[in-house]
């Protein structure tokens, strides 16, 4: 499965806030700044994320995001479905521009199969707070999305 940009400047801008104090909110611009992806990109991917109930947006005087959950209850499935789209654990890795619902390809069902008993299962159990305690432990160097 490849993810795009979004996915990786979202868990971006994501691990930013899940490093601050819970319930804090912050302007868009700061997030972008601590988390070294462009703003206005991330407000895009921030509004599905907020949609999506990842997220909580605040109006008028406190203004900003901040996560709508703990951080225990943030799972990458929520995430990625935000930013993929709802269809992510149907597509197909093999011939994504060539295998439609009308003429599926020949590894499709097995495709299926793999990624939503294994890869759905692990993204539902893998939470924001295991992500940041990687980070944090310095598990992650070579995964730019994690890294502290």
């Amino acid at each position: 499965m490849k993810l795009n940009r979004s996915s990786d400047y979202g868990l971006q801008g994501l691990m930013f806030l899940a490093k601050q104090p819970p319930g804090t909110v912050l302007l868009l611009s700061e997030i972008a700044s601590g988390a070294g992806v462009p703003q206005s990109f991330l407000a895009k991917i921030f509004l599905r994320l907020t949609q999506q109930g990842v997220l909580k947006s605040y109006r008028g005087r406190k203004r900003g995001y901040a996560l709508a959950k703990a951080v225990t209850e943030i799972n990458l499935k929520d995430v990625f479905e935000a930013t993929e789209g709802p269809d992510l654990f149907d597509r197909c890795i093999f011939w994504s521009d060539r295998c439609v619902e009308e003429n599926l390809c020949p590894l499709h069902e097995q495709w299926t199969e793999v990624s939503h008993e294994m890869l759905k299962g692990i993204m539902e159990r893998t939470t924001l707070d295991e992500l940041l305690q990687k980070a944090l432990a310095g598990d992650s160097s070579d995964c730019p999305v994690v890294s502290p």
